[in-house]
């Protein structure tokens, strides 16, 4: 699997007029209910880059409280889903590759990604936070979130590659089955990447999801 998957961008290319499904989920509810709160507080009034915004359900939550907004995705038809959501008058949706995000984007004092960092091969997880740290201020705020392996009860694993990689076998509704990249790292492995770049770092765990945190040093 290349960095940026061809294999990822047409699933989420045919997913994308129903991908809100995922949020819609019962068990699911108490956690979003959560998250459309405190995601935005933490973005507040801050310059933000969202990376893989997909079709921008996070996207409309976090462009309520942040200064500015910049929205990247790798994909145009999430994208255009995106693009139609409330309060996203101000943000500036751009098609970018999470592993070359350029000077062009500007530079940004926050960053968030929700439900990305599972689809990065282990490989390839040094060369996106250095993408995305080139495109941040010295002490910038940091937020990813994801999946727990809560989620394998649904589309368990059935494939590992030789770098560790895990990957699920998931129908969409046209009947069409993709293999999909998906790792489930533990907060001890996120501590491990993360702590040495940075000035602090914090792990939470909810019911279907994990949320870290962390800031880079100051200048």
């Amino acid at each position: 699997m290349t960095l940026s998957s061809a294999e990822m961008r047409a699933y989420y290319a045919v997913r994308a007029p129903y991908y809100d499904d995922v949020y819609l989920k019962p068990e699911r509810r108490a956690d979003i209910a959560f998250l459309r709160e405190h995601l935005p507080a933490r973005v507040a009034g801050r310059t933000t880059l969202e990376v893989a915004c997909g079709t921008g359900f996070w996207t409309q939550f976090l462009a309520t409280r942040a200064r500015r907004l910049v929205a990247t995705d790798a994909t145009p038809e999430p994208l255009e889903f995106a693009r139609r959501r409330p309060n996203v008058e101000q943000v500036a949706f751009v098609q970018a590759d999470a592993y070359a995000l350029g000077p062009e984007l500007g530079t940004f004092d926050a960053a968030f990604a929700g439900l990305w960092f599972s689809h990065v091969p282990r490989e390839g997880r040094d060369a996106f936070l250095h993408s995305l740290h080139a495109r941040l201020a010295p002490g910038a705020r940091v937020v990813f979130l994801d999946n727990s392996s809560v989620q394998c009860l649904e589309h368990p694993i059935v494939e590992t590659d030789a770098h560790g990689n895990t990957y699920q076998q998931r129908r969409l509704k046209d009947g069409s089955m993709h293999r999909v990249l998906k790792n489930f790292p533990t907060e001890a492995e996120l501590r491990a990447l993360l702590e040495p770049l940075a000035a602090r770092c914090a792990f939470r765990a909810l019911d279907n999801f994990w949320l870290v945190e962390y800031a880079l040093p100051a200048a």
